[in-house]
């Protein structure tokens, strides 16, 4: 048996290709989805994004999901939110701005059968759409 310092002599493995600007909190209290509620938001053919700056001071980038059951039953609405979350991950992830509280709300049918290159144009255009004219 070779010693451990001796194996591994292929190729390395290539680090990812972009990681994340900010990691990604996830909201837990009801009272904190209210608040996004009544601030910005930006309707999309795949979903609803909902958009607050806390401005409190803290950098952390704070996500929440809804799917409700005009989704449909417990199938539709679990599998529109790991569509939602794998958007956040790939998308909002890099493009969030620190401070601020996003909120995506699942579309009837829209988040579950709208293609997923379909959803991640449309959260780019709706976070734009939110942070324009913001510094």
């Amino acid at each position: 048996m070779t010693p451990p310092e001796t194996q591994g002599q292929g190729i390395a493995a290539a680090a990812p290709a972009r990681s994340p600007a900010v990691s990604l909190c996830v909201m837990a209290k009801r009272a904190d989805y209210l608040k996004a509620a009544a601030a910005r938001r930006q309707g999309t053919g795949g979903f609803l994004l909902q958009a607050r700056d806390r401005a409190d001071g803290d950098p952390a980038v704070r996500v929440g999901f809804t799917a409700s059951k005009k989704i449909g039953n417990a199938v539709l609405r679990n599998r529109a939110k790991r569509r939602l979350r794998a958007l956040a991950r790939e998308v909002l992830a890099p493009e969030a701005r620190p401070g601020w509280d996003y909120v995506l709300v699942a579309r009837p049918e829209a988040t579950v059968t709208r293609s997923y290159a379909d959803l991640c144009a449309d959260l780019r255009q709706a976070l734009a759409t939110v942070h324009r004219g913001r510094a």
